[in-house]
């Protein structure tokens, strides 16, 4: 489509928020020559935020928006080709935003991990979005950029060398460090709080295939359970020792890297299988960690809503980080994530890709993640694909991404084991 002019090529909006302080200072380091504005509710706070980017971010206009005057969201819109958004609960805050960059025919992405917010964007604005040109693209940080492009970068090298579609693919978690954050915490409470209250919101949250592009098409390829207790060498030979339990993040990473095959025509195959794990080790308490790792998660999505209402009132308030607030600076540096993806193909071949990144996963490293896909959308539009509406970050930026992503240090390699 042709691309419309613009003012700006980026607004990162909630930049006063703490991922989006993180992710401007990206966009200040990495941004070059891109045109960038910052939004949020206060223009004093903005302008405090712009005043610590250093020279290159001075000349940056400040917006003015507020998710509770959507004029003020179609505005901004209308300036910019990309809207980088931090701004959650998504559930809560995210829809006016989607609908004003698909009306507008801007491109957006977001960081969230909230699949039913996601659905809603799917059915109320994903034709709008491909009919006006609109590249709407979720979960562009932690969650789920380190799940879906490590399964596209499989996907391409078993295409490269011809030995056909990918059978059961693993995702394993080999080490982690990072904080918690008061943003992440709210959103998983809202998910499950809508969940326990709401029936057809439950049905999508256990649904695998619950953002899937065409659900009567989907293959019936029996359970796939989100949280699953495994030896590691079931999963692959490589990983004889050690045990595993369900990651916690699956839930919705599985079905964003679903949704990308159907968005993709299921390229990666019909009968492409997904699971993702964790590490607990080697040692002789791993099996216990490992089921009791996944016995946690699995009561946590079946009981977190009803739980949450028999807490006293106000009393997840003031014990968990408040919304806006994350880890110290030390735990962001020191923060890491690395993570192994096995694939067979269906002519027996075996791939696995290594990805890992330095910096705590929920901040640092998904401001680098974010602003990496915000800039892929405003600068490399020539080589991104001709697909439109509410995406995913392998089927909006795949191939773009995957240049992209080790300049900023992320490094994603894929290596043939037979």
């Amino acid at each position: 489509m042709p691309d419309t002019p613009r003012e700006l090529d980026i607004i990162l909006y909630g930049a006063t928020g703490f991922a989006g302080k993180l992710t401007a200072q990206y966009l200040a380091r990495a941004g070059g020559a891109a045109r960038i504005g910052l939004a949020g509710r206060s223009e004093e706070r903005l302008r405090r935020v712009r005043a610590e980017l250093g020279a290159a971010a001075q000349d940056w206009p400040l917006v003015v928006a507020d998710a509770d005057r959507p004029a003020s969201l179609e505005a901004m819109a209308q300036r910019t080709r990309v809207v980088i958004t931090t701004v959650g609960p998504y559930t809560r805050y995210g829809l006016p935003l989607v609908a004003a960059c698909a009306a507008a025919g801007t491109d957006y992405v977001d960081l969230t991990g909230e699949a039913m917010f996601v659905r809603q964007s799917i059915d109320l604005y994903h034709k709008q979005a491909a009919d006006n040109g609109a590249r709407i693209v979720h979960a562009c940080g932690f969650d789920s950029i380190p799940s879906d492009m490590s399964v596209y970068a499989l996907y391409r090298a078993a295409r490269e060398d011809g030995t056909g579609e990918l059978l059961a693919t693993d995702l394993v978690v080999r080490g982690f460090s990072g904080g918690a954050s008061g943003g992440t915490l709210a959103s998983m409470i809202e998910v499950l709080t809508t969940a326990a209250n709401d029936p057809e919101a439950r049905r999508q949250l256990l649904d695998p295939y619950t953002l899937s592009s065409d659900r009567p098409a989907e293959p019936q390829l029996g359970p796939e359970p989100d949280l699953s207790w495994r030896r590691g060498r079931d999963i692959a030979p490589e990983l004889n020792g050690i045990w595993t339990a369900g990651f916690a993040m699956a839930p919705y990473n599985t079905r964003v890297v679903r949704r990308s095959n159907g968005l993709l025509d299921w390229a990666y195959g019909r009968r492409f299988r997904y699971a993702e794990h964790m590490s607990c080790g080697s040692s002789a308490a791993a099996p216990v960690l490992s089921g009791l790792v996944t016995g946690i998660g699995k009561v946590t999505i079946d009981l977190g809503g009803q739980l949450f209402r028999l807490l006293p009132a106000g009393l997840l308030e003031r014990v968990l980080p408040k919304p806006g607030t994350g880890p110290s600076r030390s735990v962001r540096e020191n923060g890491f994530y690395c993570l192994e993806t096995y694939t067979t193909t269906s002519s027996g071949a075996r791939y696995r890709a290594d990805m890992a990144q330095r910096g705590d996963p929920g901040y640092q490293a998904t401001s680098v993640m974010l602003g990496e896909s915000g800039l892929a959308l405003a600068l490399d539009r020539d080589a991104l694909p001709d697909r439109y509406g509410v995406l995913t970050p392998a089927a909006a930026m795949g191939d773009v991404l995957l240049e992209r992503l080790p300049a900023a240090g992320v490094t994603l390699t894929v290596t043939r084991l037979r």
